[in-house]
């Protein structure tokens, strides 16, 4: 299918390894401090958790993931394996220094060093798929938006860096705090919903054996989503009226129902007729994608009156254990079988029986699994919406336990052997 015949094993499981072990400890502190949702925002904890989940399970595992889809999408060879080893190694350490920052709460020379680490790996990423882009005889309309999701990303972690530093030295007309729903904003529209619509846009329809396709549709999402997070930074810095926001939020609305339609129409002319739970939890994602929209137009009619401000925590919510969290825990059994399937097998399968990818991981542990997810994420939403602290505690432990099943599931998969 093409996935296991490109970039090294070596080069993407260590992400994967990576992402699997940041879930679970997210979900853990998540269980250990579920009365963040009565605090501001700005808080330790709140901090940490949005951190860990950000970069060392999110991003970490988008990393691996488009080193090795990056060249299916531009019919070439990724540019440099050095680049791809040096992202992980600088990320890795990089995160969990920024997180220990973060909880400490102190704004010194730990979180500085975590911050710096960061954007290090990041620059190596982003010239990586340049070179690559640049290199290659073809780039598909998927490539351009790993292509502006690496920038997005990488101005995210430059104005994160800007700010940490900002709390000790003044590099900005205004405090770091004031900046933050730029910094936040930056990661959520330009670099996850950018790079998530860009790839599952070309895994969807692969996976379902599907062979519809539009171009022309793919781009008008493109211009929609970036003319949205474009039009949010200028309102931010106009200091302008908060209903000019729901300009931005009215672009990415449409964006995404455009993508759910892509995906629709991808679903109705597949030739696989069965289709498995992975895909089935990654199209349930794309559905989770509208709700942090949604809040987000609630949040702009009730915040700014003083009221419910418990909202802004959905709406993170909802963005990294929903939407983000579904996709990858539906991509992760679809793509990571086929590279370890490839590492182990590749060179026995002619004429010798070897097992197919699906067999790799338990799929009775992986159903278990996502209804777990499904419950503690449906019950810590009740949770937060309530303010009640013993259905936050049901919610975050069947988190917690869904990211065991993760973990357990992930490794038997990347140490697999013959």
């Amino acid at each position: 299918m093409g996935l296991a015949s490109t970039t090294s094993y070596k080069v993407v499981l260590p992400f994967y390894g990576y992402a699997m072990i940041s879930f679970l400890v997210a979900t853990l502190l998540l269980l250990a401090h579920t009365d963040i949702v009565h605090e501001n925002n700005f808080n330790p904890y709140t901090l940490t958790i949005t951190h860990i989940m950000a970069l060392g399970w999110g991003t970490m595992i988008i990393l691996g993931a488009s080193h090795q889809l990056l060249p299916v999408l531009i019919e070439g060879k990724l540019d440099s394996d050095l680049l791809a080893y040096l992202t992980f190694v600088c990320t890795a350490i990089g995160i969990p220094i920024l997180a220990v920052g973060f909880y400490q709460f102190q704004f010194n020379w730990v979180l500085q060093t975590g911050a710096v680490l960061v954007n290090l790996g990041i620059l190596f990423y982003i010239i990586n798929v340049f070179r690559s882009i640049i290199r290659s005889k073809k780039a598909e309309v998927h490539a351009w938006y790993m292509a502006a999701a690496s920038l997005w990303l990488f101005s995210t972690t430059i104005l994160g860096l800007i700010l940490v530093f900002n709390f000790s030295y003044t590099l900005l007309p205004a405090n770091s705090v004031s900046y933050l729903s730029v910094h936040a904003h930056l990661g959520i529209i330009g670099w996850f919903l950018m790079l998530v619509i860009g790839v599952a846009s070309r895994l969807i329809p692969l996976f379902l054996i599907s062979k519809y396709s539009s171009n022309q549709r793919l781009w008008e999402i493109f211009i929609l989503i970036n003319s949205s997070l474009i039009s949010f930074i200028v309102i931010r810095f106009l200091n302008i009226s908060t209903y000019f926001y729901y300009i931005p939020a009215a672009l990415s609305l449409v964006a995404i129902g455009l993508f759910g339609k892509y995906c629709r129409k991808a679903y109705w002319v597949r030739i696989r007729k069965n289709v498995d739970e992975q895909v089935k939890t990654s199209l349930l994602s794309i559905v989770q994608m509208a709700i942090p929209i949604l809040v987000l137009l609630v949040v702009l009619m009730l915040v700014p009156l003083g009221k419910h401000l418990n909202l802004i925590i959905l709406y993170g919510f909802c963005i990294f254990f929903g939407w983000i969290s579904a996709i990858i825990l539906g991509m992760t059994f679809k793509t990571l079988p086929f590279i370890v399937w490839n590492k182990v097998y590749s060179k026995r399968a002619h004429g010798t029986k070897t097992p197919a990818p699906k067999e790799l991981f338990n799929e009775k542990v992986y159903k278990v699994m996502i209804i777990l997810y499904l419950l503690g994420y449906l019950t810590f939403v009740v949770g937060i919406l309530f303010m009640n602290d013993y259905i936050l505690k049901t919610g975050a432990l069947a988190l917690v336990i869904s990211a065991v099943l993760y973990v357990y599931n992930t490794s038997i998969t990347l140490f697999h052997k013959i």
